[in-house]
């Protein structure tokens, strides 16, 4: 009996340890992707991005987001892993050098550093959206 409970506990944990590297690769995957488009379209790098209260966003994982202001949008990679963008809906930036800017490589959001910021048409924001998703998969 105690061998058996054994046997089901590592299994379990083999299992769950399986399901945490298939979600890595996912995500592994999803940057890769999106790193991809960033040089296959050949985006322009910027230094900063207009900022308003009346902004919005989409995040693609947890190391970039669509910033979407009211004229353009832009891609922003963070430096590291940020998390913190499942917490909330509203993104404000943190530490500002401009009130109306969001400069990369200085300031951050939640709490993450901005790596750098790319232009978007609102063609590859869309697609952008999108990656990692089977065609049709959107109803």
């Amino acid at each position: 009996m105690k061998t058996a409970s054994l046997l089901i506990v590592a299994t379990l944990l083999i299992a769950c340890a399986a399901q945490d590297e298939q979600d890595a690769k996912s995500t592994q995957d999803e940057v890769q992707a999106v790193r991809d488009f960033i040089e296959v379209r050949d985006l322009e790098e910027l230094d900063k991005m207009p900022s308003t209260s009346s902004d919005s966003w989409h995040s693609i994982g947890d190391r970039f987001l669509i910033y979407k202001g009211r004229r353009a949008s832009y891609l922003v990679e963070f430096s590291r892993r940020c998390f913190e963008l499942e917490e909330d809906t509203r993104i404000v930036a943190d530490k500002r050098w401009d009130s109306h800017n969001i400069r990369s490589r200085f300031d951050t959001i939640r709490g993450c550093r901005i790596h750098q910021i790319y232009a978007l048409t609102e063609g590859e924001a869309a697609e952008l959206e999108n990656i990692g998703e089977a065609p049709g998969s959107r109803n």
